[in-house]
């Protein structure tokens, strides 16, 4: 076990060292309520494979995920949600274990608050990074 994972504390929840109001678990993945929610409801799903970005995580511990994430929005009755994963401290994550929150939201004051500052940008722009990117994948 790394120090990351020794320090990290979903990994302690993954390994019952703390609590947890525990929704789903199967082998390779937890779901939990979140201890400070944005509204009610909102919880957690995490890959029990500890990777700090989603880019970490190999691609079969993520097969559960958005299933997972389906069934607690169903689960709360969330008419309207957000699901939102961060990477990186300028993305606003806080701990370096990749996890998806599920955040239901049932009016303007509750749940997760979103700008969206978009840019401005021109086609031919567009299109050469259009190039760039699908050319990597």
């Amino acid at each position: 076990m790394t120090s990351k994972m020794a320090t990290c504390i979903f990994c302690k929840i993954i390994k019952g060292e703390i609590p947890c109001f525990k929704l789903f678990e199967s082998d390779k993945t937890l779901a939990f309520l979140d201890i400070n929610p944005l509204s009610k409801g909102h919880a957690l799903v995490i890959p029990k494979f500890h990777g700090a970005k989603l880019t970490d995580i190999p691609d079969d511990h993520l097969g559960e995920i958005l299933p997972v994430v389906k069934k607690l929005a169903t689960a709360t009755g969330a008419v309207d949600y957000n699901l939102l994963q961060n990477n990186g401290r300028i993305a606003h994550q806080v701990v370096d274990h990749v996890h998806f929150h599920m955040i239901p939201k049932p009016s303007e004051q509750q749940g997760l608050g979103v700008g969206w500052p978009q840019q401005p940008t021109d086609m031919d722009s567009l299109k050469a990074l259009f190039e760039e990117i699908k050319s990597k994948m």
